[in-house]
């Protein structure tokens, strides 16, 4: 594939649960918070105990600064994504790290107080064929806390291959973690879309 992969290009997509719109600034008042989720603070990474989980890091003027700078960063597209059955918007769907000469980047997502309904799968998927057959993408690969089975599971369902581990990668309550890289590659993408 010839596309040359452009992250400033940052379109709307639509699946049947999930509509993955490009962050905006407006948007940090409604995410901010999404963010006090301690789930979603302990399984990014965010923080690095449980006590420190139930605050948010940043302040709601910090969020929009930082959702203002990404809505035109050319070096990541950053997706809220809107539960379309409720209109409410419940997280972030993120190609992160782009790497032009590599054709790659990074993948990450969030999801609160909506889980377990599909709308991570299908943000997944979403993000993933805007990556492949929109970017010209060649790899995205991410990393996944070992006490995040859950994302991991869904991930390996999305077609992401485990590739290795990053031995005690966070200290989280006084304990060592290990995070999981793995990655997908285009042509292994598009086999999994032809079955």
């Amino acid at each position: 594939m010839s596309v040359r992969p452009d992250f400033s290009r940052k379109a709307e997509l639509a699946g049947t649960l999930v509509r993955l719109v490009p962050a905006r600034r407006e948007h940090a008042a409604v995410l901010h918070p999404l963010l006090a989720d301690p789930e979603v603070a302990r399984l990014t990474g965010s923080v690095h105990s449980t006590e420190a989980a139930a605050d948010v890091p940043w302040t709601v003027e910090q969020v929009t600064e930082i959702y203002d700078r990404w809505s035109r960063a050319e070096d990541r597209i950053v997706w809220v994504i809107e539960d379309i059955a409720t209109g409410e918007v419940v997280g972030e769907s993120v190609l992160h790290e782009l790497d032009s000469g590599n054709l790659s980047c990074g993948f990450r997502i969030w999801i609160s107080g909506a889980r377990d309904r599909g709308l991570g799968s299908e943000s997944v998927e979403l993000t993933l064929r805007h990556a492949f057959e929109e970017q010209g993408l060649h790899r995205v690969g991410l990393e996944v806390y070992a006490f995040n089975p859950r994302a991991r599971r869904v991930y390996e369902k999305a077609g992401f291959v485990l590739e290795g581990t990053l031995r005690q990668a966070l200290l989280f309550d006084g304990e060592w973690i290990d995070a999981h890289v793995m990655g997908i590659l285009a042509h292994e993408w598009r086999a999994r879309q032809r079955t």
